[in-house]
C-alpha cells in the first residue's frame, strides 16, 4: 500500500519478457471482466500494477478484491 493507505501498489519480476507481457495480457483481461482497471506498466522481466478507485481517490473494497485476483494470476505464472 502506499501514499498512506490511498493506493496499493505491487512490483513483479519475471524471467523473460513474454512472461510480463502475457501477464500485463490476463491482469488486461481480468480487468475489464471485472470493470475494475488498474494502473499497469511493464517492461523486460518486470510489472508494476496500482490500484485506487478514481472516484474516491481511494481505496475501496473492490481494490482489494482486484489485488488479490492479481496475485493469484502471478501465482499461476513462472516467476523468476
Amino acid at each position: 500500500m502506499a501514499e498512506e493507505a490511498h493506493r496499493i501498489d505491487r512490483s513483479f519480476r519475471f524471467r523473460k519478457f513474454r512472461e510480463a507481457l502475457t501477464f500485463v495480457q490476463e491482469i488486461g483481461e481480468l480487468a475489464e471482466a471485472e470493470g475494475h482497471h488498474p494502473n499497469i506498466s511493464f517492461r523486460w522481466g518486470y510489472s508494476a500494477v496500482s490500484l485506487q478507485t478514481k472516484k474516491i481517490k481511494g481505496l475501496h473494497e473492490n481494490d482489494f478484491i482486484m489485488a488479490t485476483k492479481i496475485d493469484r494470476v502471478f501465482a499461476r505464472g513462472a516467476p523468476a
